[in-house]
């Protein structure tokens, strides 16, 4: 077990919460009657772009844009490996205008975006592992987008079946801590994915439930620093015996729509990057 690992400069692309609000349920966190503060998201949104500049990382911004609220969970809007960008087709009809600024966003920087056929969540369902990536379905991206995916990248993808409603995508329930290892919680798997996780890696960092719906598995690791939910308090004493270094970062009000820092955050990885 290494005592330092080294971290790997990330560009992040992210979107300001200006209009952040929980007015419809597509999730079984979101209570539409409940009030959420704008200002405290947008504090905590800010601390989390913060964050992640102070610790060597560009961070872009895709202008928000009014009647999206969810738009602040950049993830969903696309996965990028290689330079190459695998759009999105939301499973809710209230999301799926987000797709529209974030595809202009790419292609004025250079990019050309990829129109999925079937129903696909970007990095909410799509998560680049390494040698593979890791795609979750059950509730949102279907598995036929899956094929898309692999066609796509020419990347072998690994189908992994999510069974607990509130761990609604892959990435509320498993993230990367860097190619080799995961975090995952496998209670939010199919018995037959649990296998398949167990088998490729069987080192992996277990988080218990409560760590789960505390969103610590909504975390961003640059393979040595892992910016986490405060409220994951367990996950992180087991980071730090495995040698990463857990940077709490509070984004409680974004919970009440279900999403958390990884939800925040986009990564684009350029070639061998």
């Amino acid at each position: 077990m290494p005592d330092s690992r080294v971290p790997r400069r990330r560009r992040y692309l992210v979107c300001e919460p200006r209009h952040f609000a929980v007015q419809y349920a597509i999730n079984p966190w979101m209570h539409p009657d409940e009030p959420v503060d704008v200002i405290r998201a947008l504090d905590q949104w800010q601390a989390l772009v913060d964050t992640y500049r102070a610790h060597g990382h560009t961070v872009d911004s895709v202008k928000p844009v009014p009647g999206l609220p969810d738009m602040v969970f950049a993830a969903n809007a696309a996965v990028v490996v290689d330079g190459r960008v695998f759009g999105s087709l939301f499973h809710a009809p209230e999301r799926r205008p987000e797709s529209v600024p974030f595809e202009a966003w790419f292609k004025a920087e250079g990019y050309e975006v990829y129109h999925p056929e079937s129903v696909c969540e970007g990095e909410g369902d799509l998560v680049p592992a390494g040698r593979w990536i890791l795609a979750g379905t059950g509730f949102r991206t279907t598995r036929e987008a899956h094929s898309e995916v692999q066609e796509h990248f020419g990347t072998p993808v690994i189908s992994l079946t999510l069974v607990d409603p509130y761990f609604y995508h892959l990435d509320t329930a498993l993230f990367v801590l860097d190619d080799e290892n995961i975090a995952y919680y496998p209670e939010a798997f199919s018995p037959g994915s649990r296998e398949v996780l167990a088998r490729l890696y069987p080192d992996a960092v277990l988080a218990t439930r409560e760590d789960a719906m505390a969103f610590g598995l909504n975390s961003v690791s640059d393979g040595r620093h892992v910016f986490i939910s405060p409220g994951a308090t367990a996950l992180a004493e087991q980071l730090a015996d495995r040698g990463y270094v857990p940077v709490p970062v509070d984004l409680s009000e974004f919970q009440k729509a279900g999403g958390g820092i990884k939800c925040c955050t986009q990564e684009i990885r350029e070639i061998h990057s």
